[in-house]
């Protein structure tokens, strides 16, 4: 069987290495329109604040001895009567089975002087959403900090536009976050949350505009304008638009396929032509578009189960998402639905001084929703408590970050040995505790060797400190022993808990050592 992938991306490239997995000798050929080798779209934040290479970036995915890679090449058309994808240096690459990971580009508002008059963005305006945008990205601020000005715009308060604005302001420039609404990821956060959010973000320097409808742009060579709704002109180095993403179904289209906002899906990941798939931030399943890389990679696993064969009933099940944002001075979970309504029950708690903002949303005494802003010792516990639907027998000691309401003391550093082997330490991989003393019991014998065993750490890398905790725990010679005697007397524990113990990891602040997921932007 010929298996084409268009799309080397995050979600491309995982497909590969998961067929190369079951399957080492198909063939297949990838189709990727960038020039670079599959990367980590959630760490380039981490490049333009100095904190990565690109080298750090890249992926380590398998393809195989049978695959062929072609970069820099993209997919001008689909010949669906005979089975061909045309590339646009005039290839026609046979299929037996298609699979569309096109991804999706950066969403630019209709905002007049984005964009010249020949239709290319202005010369100092850059979106956020490729290697090359961080590459021009960081020329720009270079410059800039070389002239001794040394200061950007960033539209857009979303999870995407703070990351931004983050790394830019980490690398000394002064920034303001322009954002049309009230108040901060609206889409995660209520307004009490956004607030807090905006006083830690100037707290550490990042200007932050809020209901700021930005009514054109005005560039020049000294630098550009956001003339605002109010009459204001703000001027900066660069501006970085950071405003969504829009997925890419133009070769969908003008195929014939159906296409919604995204190219529409069924549980099996294929479009209207059922030799077709699609994953991803261009797939829109059951009404809903992806934009998050765990998602993207659980679709990659049930595509790559059907086209091997391996698993004809693989069926895609969506999984409940958790919104991360970290960063120096920062830490933020968001999940579910944080309003409480209809028929919830939210309980908060807040300490602006501490810039700490608790919120939890019950119904039926189960977890449907949370936003943990500030250090908060058990948002490990929280998210696994969110992920499973465990009931919540006490929703203060989740709250407050304390192992118990009465003793008023931190919650204690817990044993990895203490926690269930079913829990899911990394969220975007989903790689439970049990794989990670397995692999340690198979030879790995350290932190980077658990990761490549596993992936676990590979995706947003929030669980790196929860891997280090379990592999010194595993290092000790309890963990795997203790592990291996418990299967065999037939007593591991696969329990689930209302509140998972938090992991002891080997961070150096509290929020540090804890188990951490989440679901990631891709």
């Amino acid at each position: 069987m010929r298996l084409v992938v268009v799309g080397y991306g995050m979600a491309g490239a995982r497909l590969v290495s998961e067929v190369h997995g079951r399957r080492p000798d198909l063939d297949v050929t990838v189709l990727g329109a960038e020039p670079y080798r599959a990367y980590n779209r959630i760490l380039l934040s981490n490049l333009v604040a100095g904190r990565a290479s690109e080298e750090d970036v890249y992926l380590a995915e398998r393809i195989g001895s049978r695959g062929r890679v072609r970069l820099g090449v993209a997919a001008k058309a689909i010949d669906r009567d005979n089975r061909e994808v045309v590339t646009d240096d005039g290839e026609r690459v046979p299929y037996d089975r298609l699979v569309l990971a096109t991804g999706g580009r950066a969403a630019l508002p209709p905002i007049p002087g984005l964009r010249r008059d020949d239709g290319e963005l202005a010369d100092r305006v850059v979106p956020f959403r490729t290697l090359d945008d961080c590459r021009r990205i960081l020329a720009l601020a270079e410059a800039a900090v070389a002239a001794g000005s040394a200061s950007a715009l960033v539209l857009g308060g979303g999870l995407l536009g703070l990351e931004a604005a983050h790394g830019l302001a980490g690398r000394g420039l002064r920034v303001t976050v322009l954002h049309a609404v009230g108040h901060l990821m609206e889409r995660q956060l209520d307004p009490d949350a956004g607030a807090m959010l905006a006083a830690t973000l100037r707290a550490l320097g990042v200007a932050v505009e809020l209901n700021a409808v930005t009514r054109r742009v005005e560039s020049t060579a000294d630098g550009v304008t956001a003339v605002l709704g109010d009459g204001r002109c703000l001027t900066a180095d660069l501006l970085v638009v950071a405003c969504g993403i829009q997925p890419e179904t133009g070769l969908a289209t003008d195929a014939g396929l159906v296409v919604d906002r995204g190219i529409v899906v069924d549980a099996g990941l294929r479009t209207s032509d059922p030799r077709i798939h699609a994953i991803g931030d261009c797939a829109q399943h059951a009404g809903q578009l992806g934009g998050l890389v765990a998602p993207a990679w659980d679709q990659a696993r049930v595509v790559a189960d059907l086209v091997t064969g391996v698993d004809p009933n693989a069926r895609y099940v969506p999984r409940p998402v958790v919104t991360r944002l970290k960063a120096a001075g920062i830490d933020l979970a968001a999940m579910g639905d944080s309003t409480g309504e209809p028929g919830g029950d939210a309980v908060t708690f807040r300490d602006p001084r501490r810039g700490t903002y608790a919120k939890l949303v019950l119904r039926d005494d189960r977890l449907v929703g949370a936003i943990l802003l500030g250090d908060n010792p058990l948002v490990g516990t929280v998210i696994q408590t969110f992920d499973r639907g465990a009931p919540v027998i006490d929703p203060r000691s989740l709250l407050l970050g304390r192992a118990g309401v009465g003793g008023g003391g931190p919650a204690p550093e817990v044993s990895p040995a203490l926690i269930p082997d079913a829990t899911v330490i990394c969220q975007c991989n989903t790689v439970t505790k049990r794989a990670l003393v397995r692999c340690w019991q198979d030879g790995a014998r350290s932190t980077a060797e658990l990761m490549a065993a596993t992936r676990a750490g590979t995706g947003c890398g929030t669980c790196r400190d929860a891997v280090d905790g379990i592999a010194t725990w595993l290092s000790r010679g309890e963990g795997a022993s203790g592990s291996a005697r418990a299967a065999e007397s037939g007593r591991e524990r696969t329990e689930e808990p209302s509140a998972v113990p938090a992991l002891a990891g080997t961070g150096g602040t509290p929020a540090g050592r804890q188990a951490r997921a989440k679901g990631s932007t891709a």
